[in-house]
């Protein structure tokens, strides 16, 4: 004591934490990807919060908001060390933690490296996700326009139709007032026989008639 106060120590000048840190970096087994450190300033973490979010969920089957932002806060640094990382959530992942952490590491390192500081991974999801919509888009407007042509070619088979329905109308209509025309000649031509022969029957008895007159004036 001095001065009328207990002078503290932080974790980093405690020995016994930084023993029991070595310990534990020492004893736990860590992915490949962790050995290299992230500059945190290089990342977007607005897309990478998202992500850390719904894996958190998936791995502890609910939604655990202190934890995830817990994580957010050992993330929020200039660089960030990804084996200490692991350590401070061995205690709340348990054995899901060095799966998660390799994954987080890995998006890490590729947005890191990215100019727009977003994960490869991302980007290349995203760029699937516009490919299958516009498939699905081209796709759609493809059976619309074969419909339309579909359509199209019923139409104009039911106006053929319809025409050559008209046509055969037409045709019967023809044949029909020629059958008449004819008859109707045929019945002209056997009246005028019949008054001919009708007219020569009385031209006959007048003549006869005639003939029997004179015959009996001068008789």
């Amino acid at each position: 004591m001095s001065g009328g106060f207990f002078r503290g120590t932080s974790a980093d000048q405690d020995t016994r934490f930084s023993n029991k840190q070595a310990k534990l970096m020492k004893s736990q087994k860590f992915a490949p990807e962790l050995d290299h450190l992230v500059d945190m300033t290089k990342v977007k973490m607005d897309v990478m919060r998202p992500w850390i979010a719904n894996r958190v969920t998936e791995f502890l089957g609910f939604e655990d908001e202190v934890l995830i932002n817990f994580i957010y806060g050992l993330l929020d640094g200039k660089v960030v060390n990804g084996k200490e990382v692991q350590i401070s959530l061995t205690g709340f992942m348990e054995k899901n933690t060095g799966k998660f952490m390799k994954e987080l590491w890995v998006l890490l390192l590729s947005a890191q490296n990215n100019a727009s500081g977003v994960p490869q991974q991302f980007l290349d999801a995203k760029e699937e996700e516009t490919r299958k919509k516009k498939a699905e888009t081209d796709r759609i407007a493809s059976e619309i326009q074969k419909k339309k042509e579909k359509e199209g070619r019923e139409l104009e088979q039911e106006k053929m139709r319809k025409m050559d329905g008209e046509v055969d109308v037409s045709r019967a209509n023809n044949a029909a007032r020629e059958s008449n025309s004819k008859h109707d000649l045929r019945a002209s031509s056997a009246h005028s026989e019949d008054e001919k022969e009708v007219g020569e029957r009385n031209g006959s008895r007048g003549r006869n008639r005639l003939v029997m007159e004179m015959y009996l004036l001068f008789a």
